[in-house]
């Protein structure tokens, strides 16, 4: 195992996770409810699930396109949706 490539990711994930939606539903859900053990194992387990498809995904699809095309694209995306929210806000 690369401790490189591990302690970035986790930093990297750890940081892009602070006080984003789903942070906030975790919160919300654990106000509300009386088993915060419930509610933890219910998060952990998600983002769990949602890596192991970004995993599984990003390695199949690396094997059909290049990856600095993907990180282009991915980046571009991010542009785009960033765009769209900023013309288009979806408020009343």
């Amino acid at each position: 195992m690369d401790l490189k490539i591990l302690l970035s990711t986790f930093g990297m994930i750890f940081l892009a996770e602070l006080g984003d939606k789903t942070q906030l539903a975790t919160f919300a859900f654990a106000a509300e409810s009386q088993s915060k053990v419930a509610v933890f194992l219910g998060a952990a387990g998600a983002l769990l699930l949602t890596s192991l498809l970004a995993v599984v995904f990003g390695a199949v699809v690396s094997r059909l396109i290049p990856a600095n095309y993907i990180k282009t694209g991915a980046g571009a995306l991010f542009i785009l949706l960033g765009l769209w929210m900023l013309v288009f806000p979806g408020g009343e």
